[in-house]
């Protein structure tokens, strides 16, 4: 018998043990309850802000390897709002809790955070389009599932959650758009693909949803270099 499951949702079917250890996660919690120590939230700011800036490069190779002018639009057009909408959110959200934008430029990545961004940066330049999207999905997915989450666990308390713009920013529509996209790009790309190519498809899938755990436990523990 014919499966008549997308691809993505037996991602997500698979993935689930996975990200609900994200969801549990002690920084995702707080960050819900508005409990989170300051000092993490800082961390986390530095540190995504420098993994956003190589995410972003995923999508000028996305450009690259498009099959067609409207996929080369929007990436294009993700690459740009990500440069020009959502880094420019970052850094005033960051302003707030007192970190300068000098501060951000100068933020180094943490051993995770330099694993996490080479790990996908790799397999963009040296794989196939579907598995460049393949790495760009989990964060996109999983953040707006965290987005939606929060807001269901903890709406009630957001006007006294000085995280509130956070959770606004994940469970927004605008957030929500290039997840959806990314989402059915992947089913677009992956129709008729044989298993073997599946399967790879969906362990980079896996691979970038530990990392995604990985960095909030970096965040957590304060992460930096050892030596």
């Amino acid at each position: 018998m014919i499966s008549t499951m997308k691809f993505s949702e037996r991602l997500f079917e698979n993935v689930k043990p996975i990200w609900a250890k994200n969801h549990q996660h002690p920084f995702v919690q707080e960050l819900g309850k508005g409990t989170l120590a300051e000092e993490k939230f800082i961390h986390y700011m530095k540190q995504d802000y420098v993994y956003l800036l190589d995410y972003s490069k995923l999508f000028a190779v996305g450009v690259q390897k498009s099959l067609d002018l409207e996929m080369m639009t929007n990436f294009s057009k993700t690459l740009h709002d990500t440069l020009h909408f959502e880094m420019d959110l970052h850094r005033a959200f960051a302003a707030e809790f007192g970190i300068s934008r000098e501060e951000l430029e100068a933020t180094k990545p943490t051993p995770t955070n330099l694993a996490y961004t080479r790990y996908m940066l790799n397999v963009a330049q040296n794989g196939s389009l579907v598995e460049l999207v393949s790495c760009l999905l989990p964060c996109a997915w999983d953040y707006w599932e965290i987005g939606k989450l929060l807001r269901a666990q903890y709406g009630d308390s957001l006007s006294t959650n000085k995280y509130a713009k956070w959770i606004e920013t994940y469970d927004s529509e605008e957030f929500a758009a290039g997840a959806k996209w990314l989402i059915q790009l992947m089913d677009t790309l992956t129709e008729g693909k044989p298993e073997r190519e599946l399967s790879r498809i969906e362990e980079h899938f896996q691979m970038t949803s530990k990392f995604e755990y990985l960095f909030w436990e970096m965040n957590d523990q304060l992460e930096e270099w050892p030596i």
